[in-house]
């Protein structure tokens, strides 16, 4: 039977639907255009283009995979976030709709600032920063650090490809560590560490799992990352400077009290779109205590 890309992309719809996918329409969209070599613009445009053999083999082949649990993401390389393009790779954190609020609110804490300076801390794919620098002044500068070299390539790239290279340099950075004074002064430094708990990793959903370990292990409790990214990166904050966390569920309380314990002032939080606490952020003391 002669099929378009349209029958396909349908019949996949319906599968990944009745398989329980969460966002089923945008994935089985998101997998059909891959599998044929369209870009999202081509896939509307040549919705009714015929396929062919070896096109259903492909496909046959990509659904497998999303069957046996690989994320989407993983499978296509690429994702969106705050409407910019990302690559995606196995060594990163895949960017979610949930990290978007941290942008947000980096985004706003920098609208008045013609010039600046910003760090993303734990970036992984750099999705934050990029798009907080995207929405702020030309003239404020981001710093990237993570501690894997592969996921700084991912951020490199990503950079790149949202024509932010001049703005930004990468270093390689263990956020449990001292803040290395070469990374200078920030104005905003803003952070999605790890923050699961290293015992209920392995029960999480096979596609998380797929995540790097190192991308979601937060300690015992989960907020080893926070005491340590609160105590250690105070040093490279400018004084009346903010660092701002994105949190796990039920989080937000212990994180407030860790920056307000460690001298942060105005201590708030921020809700995203599910109504989930989800960001919380501090000013560092005026005198640099």
């Amino acid at each position: 039977m002669i099929r378009t890309v349209n029958d396909a992309y349908l019949d996949l719809r319906a599968e990944f639907r009745s398989r329980g996918i969460a966002g089923y329409s945008v994935e089985a969209r998101e997998l059909t255009a891959f599998a044929l070599g369209l870009s999202p613009e081509e896939f509307y445009e040549k919705r009714n283009q015929y396929i062919f053999e070896k096109d259903e083999q492909k496909l046959a082949e990509l659904k497998a995979l999303r069957f046996s649990g690989v994320p989407l993401q993983h499978i296509t390389g690429r994702w969106e976030f705050y409407g910019l393009p990302m690559e995606v790779t196995a060594d990163t954190l895949i960017p979610r709709p949930d990290t978007e609020k941290l942008a947000e609110v980096g985004i706003g804490l920098l609208s008045s600032r013609s010039k600046g300076r910003v760090l993303d801390l734990c970036c992984g794919t750099g999705c934050v920063g990029i798009a907080v620098l995207k929405n702020v002044s030309e003239d404020i500068h981001g710093v990237f650090a993570d501690c894997s070299e592969p996921a700084l390539e991912v951020t490199r790239r990503n950079l790149a490809a949202n024509g932010l290279n001049l703005r930004a340099l990468t270093y390689q950075v263990d956020a449990l560590q001292p803040a290395d004074p070469v990374l200078g002064k920030f104005h905003l430094i803003v952070c999605n560490p790890p923050y699961i708990p290293s015992g209920d990793i392995d029960g999480l959903d096979v596609e998380v799992r797929h995540e790097p370990r190192m991308a979601l292990d937060g300690g015992e409790d989960g907020l080893d990352f926070y005491r340590a990214v609160t105590r250690n990166f105070a040093s490279a904050l400018m004084p009346g400077g903010t660092l701002a966390f994105e949190v796990g569920l039920g989080q937000y309380e212990d994180v407030m009290d860790i920056l307000e314990q460690a001298g942060y002032s105005y201590v708030q939080f921020a809700s995203d779109l599910a109504g989930v606490e989800r960001v919380v952020w501090g000013v560092w003391d005026q005198h640099g205590r």
